[in-house]
């Protein structure tokens, strides 16, 4: 969708609903919110009992009248109530200790590359019930291309790869605009539930999606990771726990296996962009951004795979909203996003 920079300057918040985690960046201030998109639910009540860090502390561990939610999947809002609780609950106070009229205010919002109009109006209602007098919307491609630092207004291909908890997005962009763009259901998550499936197959251990994570940071990492590594559990047969010495290759094939849908739409994408184009990114290569860009050799599993350089921006997981924040205050003024006037 084409970005009106103008617009975007006369917006005081910008703010990036992801499926993990919500961030919330206020004009002149910086990031005020980074929470995980999680509300925990009373369903005999309907009162909301947990949001962001503590609810998602809870998940797993609740009686049955508790629900722990994501109210956010795939950059997308499934639950416009529950998205509006979490987020009055927790830009709470912030807002009214910055300097904005709350009558008068104007929020910014990413939202997927190529979403619904069904998918947008729901991120337009999710913050009109916040007290915002007009919601700007903005591809989160873009965003994270311009909080990488891309020079994204050139005429010469810039290519990012955004790594989400629900989805990964490839972009090609030239002049301010995508030129090829290609979305598949994999990231953090199918990762997690990657790993997961392996051990309860190979080992008849029961995991946690939430206790994969530290699992992952021994992968991609041959020559420093241990080979064996301890992993605690509940037997799938007798019930009770167990501690498994697991093989770290095995795991490590099981990872990769939903990364091949990833190559492949970087494939899709190069195929659909012009010579001149692709000729750009043999040198300047891909970026990685969002959070599961920070799984540890991603970048060098990547570059090995496509041929060309591949590095993870610098706080990956905040470029969208960073981005954002700086089309709001007007730090890129160079973008040919919007139409010339006349």
């Amino acid at each position: 969708m084409p970005v009106n920079l103008e617009e975007m300057r006369r917006c005081s918040v910008a703010v990036d609903l992801g499926a993990s985690r919500s961030r919330v960046y206020v004009k002149d201030t910086g990031i005020v919110v980074d929470e995980p998109s999680v509300v925990a639910v009373n369903t005999r009540t309907a009162a909301l009992l947990a949001v962001g860090e503590m609810a998602e502390r809870m998940t797993g561990r609740t009686p049955d009248h508790i629900r722990v939610v994501r109210p956010v999947q795939g950059g997308t809002v499934v639950n416009v109530d529950l998205a509006q609780r979490m987020l009055r609950h927790l830009i709470g106070g912030k807002l009214r200790r910055t300097r904005i009229r709350r009558p008068g205010m104007r929020f910014a919002a990413c939202v997927p590359y190529d979403s619904e109009p069904l998918a947008q109006r729901a991120v337009r209602e999710t913050l009109a019930a916040l007290g915002a007098r007009r919601v700007e919307l903005a591809d989160t491609l873009v965003c994270a291309a311009v909080g990488s630092g891309l020079p994204v207004e050139d005429p010469e291909a810039t290519m990012i790869v955004l790594c989400g908890a629900g989805t990964t997005q490839v972009a090609v962009l030239s002049l301010g605009s995508i030129v090829a763009a290609e979305t598949v259901p994999v990231g953090g998550d199918s990762l997690d539930h990657a790993v997961v499936e392996h051990l309860r197959g190979r080992h008849e251990l029961l995991l946690a999606h939430h206790a994969v994570r530290p699992l992952r940071t021994l992968l991609h990492t041959p020559g420093r990771a241990p080979a064996v590594a301890e992993v605690h559990g509940r037997d799938v047969r007798t019930g009770l726990a167990r501690t498994v010495a697991i093989d770290i290759e095995g795991v490590r094939q099981a990872v990769n296996s939903p990364l091949t849908a990833v190559l492949d739409a970087i494939r899709t994408v190069l195929r659909r962009c012009p010579p001149d184009l692709v000729a750009d990114l043999s040198d300047r290569g891909v970026v990685l951004a969002g959070g599961s860009a920070l799984l540890t050799g991603l970048d060098g599993l990547l570059s090995s795979s496509t041929g060309m350089p591949v590095r993870t921006a610098e706080t990956p997981d905040t470029c969208a909203v960073r981005g954002l924040g700086a089309m709001m205050e007007g730090r890129v003024e160079a973008m040919r996003l919007d139409p010339l006037a006349g």
